[in-house]
């Protein structure tokens, strides 16, 4: 008999405890809302203060597996009591899909799992999908000063989330992405079975390097660490509107997707009163990691970006793991084991957005934009250079379509302290007219966005008989060519659609469906 939506939380409660092994038991894992510890179990790992709301809606339990057998049992369980499972590493899903629903659903934290065994000499790593960025950089480097991994800057992002949309970081101009370099996997797919890259076969392996959540829980992954030199060097140097930002925007849109390959120089753009005039300006900040020391930086510099007038005491040298915590940014001086704090500095309420473009914007362009952000002052634009290693990997070798051709990725960055409904809707509306203010220098069909930036407005998928329809709104600016191979997998290893949430990739409507019939 089926279960009504009532009973199913006590239903799926006594599942798990049916399902547990003796000597991995369940029941410490296991949070209902009775329990006190509840509501600060589940506020641990929500990043975005939009989602903490009394209305956001709540899961019947929270699973904080303690044992791969606990996410076994959570997918088996969940998918016999007809609970939506809805899977957490580190909380940062932009738009709170790791876990708020519209559904009855619960949350499977992987906090715990969180392990990470580095090999220097085979140059590999197996590493749980809820550890940490922080986590990662800090038991590499700790085994070896001349070792990293091309991920996130962010410490507190969890691993699950970032590897399974892609994950980029400041050395991806050298590296690539975290996908790019991930070599086996263990997955619980939806008839709970542990699998490996093996197992799994190429096309799953496939899919859950970037292709976002609904595959599977991913356990682990294993990754191959990078080389990194003793020494690297960082910068942080800003210029306004008043000392020739347009100018210096305008070549470095030019260079920084062509410059050497160790270096990556981010481009923040944001609002600020000018301290001469006290008047509304638009402020360029430049913030860099250089693989080498600060002579050879230099020296790049000023024979491809001479405009930005970088000089020596710009320039700090350190290790690379500092350099991490440099671009957290951490006050200089921080200890590195302030990478492994699993909290972010502040939380607040966002909205993020993203974009690609694929030629230089024309400086009345660039102008027109200063205007526009200065007019709605609160939204940053966050420029992140492509080309390097990202132009060399072809765009159907994971499901990360956006290498070569792509100049740079525009991160929209809106973030507010007040909260309530009104303020959300003031802001998200702020949000939106500076994305349709970009449209002419962006890319078109499809106008692109990266799947770790989860973006609603692209549109939901209600997972009805129109959920290929409504998942190509999205899922060709996410995965572009990509999207049917995607689609093809899903359908075959998850025809059920278990593993499922707004912006999942969807499951091809059965025949009959496609014909109109039953």
């Amino acid at each position: 008999m089926e279960e009504t939506q009532h009973s199913a939380p006590e239903a799926f409660y006594q599942s798990l405890l049916s399902h547990s092994h003796p000597s991995h038991p369940i029941s410490e894992a296991i949070y209902t809302p009775e329990n006190p510890k509840y509501s600060s179990v589940l506020r641990a790992y929500i990043r975005n203060l939009r989602f903490t709301a009394p209305e956001t809606p709540k899961p019947a339990l929270i699973l904080t597996a303690l044992h791969e057998s606990h996410v076994q049992a959570a997918v088996i369980c969940g998918k016999k009591n007809g609970l939506q499972l809805r899977i957490r590493s580190g909380g940062h899903d932009y738009e709170g899909a790791s876990y708020v629903s519209t559904f009855p659903f619960f949350i499977l934290d992987m906090c715990n799992l969180r392990s990470i065994d580095v090999d220097i000499e085979s140059e590999t790593a197996w590493v749980q999908t809820g550890a940490t960025l922080g986590e990662v950089f800090f038991r590499i480097a700790e085994k070896s000063s001349t070792h990293g991994f091309p991920a996130g800057v962010c410490p507190t992002v969890g691993v699950g989330g970032h590897f399974v949309g892609g994950g980029y970081g400041n050395m991806m101009r050298k590296y690539g992405l975290s996908v790019d370099n991930i070599i086996d996997a263990q997955i619980v797919d939806v008839n709970g079975r542990i699998l490996d890259r093996n197992a799994m076969g190429e096309d799953l392996f496939w899919a859950i390097r970037g292709g976002g959540a609904g595959f599977g829980v991913v356990i682990a992954y294993k990754i191959n660490i990078v080389r990194v030199p003793e020494t690297v060097t960082v910068f942080q140097v800003e210029r306004t509107l008043e000392q020739n930002a347009t100018d210096i925007v305008d070549q470095w849109q030019h260079a920084a997707h062509q410059i050497d390959d160790d270096l990556f120089i981010r481009l923040v753009l944001d609002v600020v009163k000018c301290c001469e005039t006290g008047k509304k300006t638009v402020r360029a900040t430049f913030i860099a990691l250089f693989l080498g020391g600060s002579r050879r930086l230099l020296s790049i510099m000023e024979k491809r970006f001479p405009k930005l007038g970088l000089i020596e005491p710009d320039c700090l040298e350190m290790s690379w793991l500092e350099s991490v915590v440099f671009w957290t940014p951490f006050p200089v001086g921080t200890p590195t084991n302030a990478l492994l704090r699993r909290t972010p500095q502040n939380l607040v309420y966002l909205k993020r957005k993203s974009d690609y473009v694929r030629e230089p914007i024309p400086r009345e362009g660039l102008e027109g934009i200063w205007k526009k952000m200065i007019e709605l002052e609160v939204p940053k634009l966050g420029f992140n250079p492509y080309g390097g290693k990202m132009s060399e990997i072809s765009p159907t070798a994971t499901p990360f379509p956006h290498r070569a051709g792509n100049l740079w990725k525009i991160q929209y960055q809106i973030n507010w302290t007040q909260e309530g409904k009104e303020a959300e809707n003031y802001h998200l509306e702020l949000a939106r007219q500076l994305y349709s203010y970009m449209t002419p220098f962006v890319s078109k069909n499809p106008r692109a966005a990266f799947v770790n930036y989860k973006d609603l407005d692209l549109g939901i998928n209600h997972h009805g008989n129109e959920r290929y329809v409504q998942g190509s709104d999205y899922g060709v600016s996410y995965f572009q060519e990509n999207f049917d191979r995607l689609v093809e997998i899903k359908t075959r290893v998850d025809s059920g659609n278990f593993f499922t949430h707004e912006q999942s990739v969807p499951t091809l409507p059965a025949m009959l469906e496609m014909n109109g019939a039953g």
